[in-house]
């Protein structure tokens, strides 16, 4: 695809398999081709790596940190388990937004290794009471079974997955963590842009296939209890209706 931008004639002109047209720079369809465009290039100039979150580094594209503030507010959920730890920002995110709007008891964050460094700026953080680290594959039986034993019964419970993302792997997650996921809440599979990235710089040409959206979709098709459906937006005055994300086919829900 050939893309070109004309800010004085205020045109986008697009090039495709031989088709040509042109848009209204300032129209819907520009906007969104420019920030797939932007999405993919941000990806590969490490700008999610840019953010911090109440002092821990939270690498997450914002508008991805944004949706999901709104998807733990409106399903208010009292246990979030995230599998993938590093800098413990969004561990730091969920337990923060959770006492902020008075609701929740505890944020599990597994990781196959928890860095001493990282756990003891977790352990010293203002919100570490709200925060329970479990180190291990988080896709082994006995892992499972410890974050399983934090949740008390009737609990609502929410899943992000944010570790090892082959295909696999997170397979794996989605077939373990889907039990403790209550109905009406979701298991999200998080950075499915990898596929979109298989060609840029930083990436690798496998991703195409392995990556978190792939299983994600795997997972949808095979399972009657789960649905791909990201959050309705709980806001919006604009023409807009497509999210800018690091997560495409992340949102599964738990429907039966």
């Amino acid at each position: 695809m050939r893309i070109t931008i004309d800010t004085d004639a205020r045109t986008l002109a697009v090039e495709d398999d031989g088709a040509a047209r042109t848009l209204d720079l300032w129209g819907k369809e520009a906007f969104e081709l420019i920030s797939d465009v932007w999405l993919r290039t941000s990806w590969n100039a490490k700008y999610p790596y840019t953010f911090t979150w109440l002092d821990r580094p939270i690498i997450q594209h914002p508008e991805d940190m944004v949706r999901t503030q709104e998807a733990i507010c409106a399903l208010r959920p009292d246990v979030i388990v995230e599998t993938g730890v590093a800098h413990g920002g969004s561990l730091v995110f969920s337990a923060g937004l959770m006492k902020a709007m008075g609701f929740g008891r505890l944020v599990v964050g597994v990781d196959i290794e928890i860095r001493p460094h990282n756990r003891a700026a977790i352990e010293r953080h203002p919100l570490a009471p709200m925060i329970a680290l479990v180190e291990g594959d988080s896709a082994a039986p006995e892992i499972v079974d410890a974050v399983r034993a934090l949740i008390r019964p009737g609990e609502t419970v929410l899943v992000i997955l944010d570790s090892n993302h082959t295909k696999a792997h997170v397979a794996r997650e989605l077939e373990a963590y889907a039990p403790l996921v209550t109905p009406g809440s979701f298991i999200v599979a998080t950075d499915g842009i990898m596929r979109e990235v298989a060609d840029a710089p930083r990436g690798k040409p496998e991703w195409v296939d392995d990556n978190p959206a792939a299983a994600a979709e795997d997972f949808a098709a095979r399972r009657p209890d789960f649905a791909l459906a990201t959050p309705a937006w709980r806001f919006n005055e604009s023409p807009l209706d497509r999210p800018i994300t690091g997560w495409p086919s992340a949102w599964l829900k738990r429907i039966g």
